[in-house]
């Protein structure tokens, strides 16, 4: 089984501080701005928790591999760590996600409006891959150590290509990245089928069908 190596985690720490380094935070102006989740969340994050009430595990975040979202389906597990979950993220510009892929498990195509992702592999075989503005994709079979990057707003996946388990760490440059899907884009809203039909180039039946699969209406 192939599995990263301890000296790994320096290169955890190195991406997290690349992903750091440029971004505004409310940070510049104190230590942390450790999320209120009972407030609203604006456009610069959620406002902060007075200092008088933060505590180390506003800090911490026990077995990021437990997973708190699971897809039977596509054989796929995450947690999310934005700064909903994880609120002493909050301002500080970064984020992450644990994936596990059982084997044949996917990461559907997908986008983050409003963060670069940079993924780091850390158990199995996975193919993965984003296309550009001009239709060109960019893929790459990756192993444990090896890195990949999703640049920002870009459609990409993951596919579990080996025989094993698939774990890969995702580092966001945003504590909220955001999160598209393709398919449920599509086929998972209200819009008339006929309509989807006519932007997809998709016969209407088949639209039909895939609104029943994704919980789309109309």
């Amino acid at each position: 089984m192939s599995l990263i190596k301890p000296n790994m985690i320096i290169l955890f720490f190195f991406i997290i501080f690349l992903l750091n380094s440029s971004s505004s935070s409310n940070a510049a102006v104190q230590d942390f701005c450790v999320g209120d989740l009972t407030a609203p969340e604006g456009p610069a994050g959620y406002s902060c928790k007075k200092a008088s009430v933060v505590t180390s595990n506003d800090f911490f975040y026990k077995d990021i591999f437990k997973s708190n979202q699971n897809f039977p389906p596509i054989n796929l597990s995450l947690t999310y760590l934005f700064s909903q979950q994880f609120p002493g993220l909050n301002g500080l510009g970064i984020s992450l996600l644990s994936i596990q892929m059982g084997p044949g498990g996917i990461v559907p195509a997908h986008t983050h409006p409003r963060a670069n992702e940079v993924i780091v592999c850390i158990e199995g075989t996975v193919y993965v891959g984003f296309i550009s503005t001009d239709n060109k994709a960019y893929t790459k079979t990756i192993q444990a150590g090896d890195v990949f990057i999703f640049p920002q707003g870009l459609l990409h996946f993951q596919l579990n290509v080996g025989k094993g388990q698939a774990k890969v760490l995702a580092f966001f440059g945003g504590s909220s990245p955001g999160i598209q899907t393709l398919a449920f884009s599509l086929f998972g809203n209200d819009l008339p089928s006929d309509v989807v039909g006519n932007v997809t180039f998709l016969d209407n039946n088949v639209v039909k069908k895939l609104k029943a699969r994704f919980g789309g209406t109309n």
